[in-house]
């Protein structure tokens, strides 16, 4: 029996519920997914402990087995929080229909880059609520570890794809050079936990492709450079 701890690497499958209404909000298995509608599940592999999942999740990862059916209850705290009154706010009509929207009760609307629910128009003012549509409730996850993984260019890539989005690096014993532009705190992040959990140094290299275009120019990087 093998009984999983923190900063263990795991692939799961679970399927997440709210509580009140049983209203399936985010699942990786297939046929879940089909029956809510979703049109794509997503392999979901993480690091226990590393804050990969929501809190509440995490913790529950820790001393559990793999291959066996788990479900845990978790709280608005350790979810996604307990709804903030000061992210309500009244905002004139006029805003809106300067933009071409018309609102309307129970609409969803991306302000900015943030989600925003319109809760009643009323007056020429529109109350416009920017907590997240799952503040506030409890919800339940449902899940079973499938594997431990133990590879460390596929830890590394876990890492890497929740740190700076991306998973391509050439990795020679313990060093990894990632090519590309990244957020420059994400990068040190990614730098800090690949050291920390697996012993690999990271870092950015240009990796140089040269094309020959004719016996006196190559292509250097995509720039043309004349033999002497």
């Amino acid at each position: 029996m093998m009984i999983l701890k923190k900063n263990e690497f795991i692939d799961l499958e679970f399927t997440a519920r709210i509580k009140e209404t049983g209203i399936i909000f985010d699942t990786n298995v297939k046929a879940n997914a089909k029956e809510v509608g979703l049109e794509e599940v997503r392999q979901l592999r993480v690091c226990i402990g590393e804050g990969m999942v929501l809190k509440g999740f995490d913790s529950a990862l820790e001393g559990k087995e793999i291959g066996k059916d788990y479900e845990v209850e978790i709280n608005a705290e350790n979810a996604f929080g307990k709804r903030d009154p000061s992210l309500i706010k009244t905002i004139p009509v006029s805003v809106f229909l300067e933009k071409e929207v018309n609102p309307y009760p129970g609409m969803i609307l991306n302000l900015d880059g943030i989600i925003a629910r319109i809760s009643s128009v009323s007056g020429g003012r529109v109350l416009t609520d920017f907590n997240n549509p799952l503040a506030g409730k409890t919800v339940i996850y449902e899940f079973k570890v499938l594997k431990k993984i133990e590879d460390k260019t596929e830890k590394l890539k876990i890492l890497s794809e929740f740190y700076i989005g991306a998973d391509k690096f050439e990795l020679k014993e313990d060093k990894a050079v990632f090519s590309g532009t990244f957020h420059k705190k994400a990068f040190e992040l990614l730098s800090k936990k690949a050291k920390e959990l697996l012993s690999i140094n990271v870092e950015i290299g240009a990796k140089l492709v040269k094309k020959n275009i004719d016996e006196n120019t190559v292509e250097v990087g995509g720039i043309k450079v004349s033999k002497a």
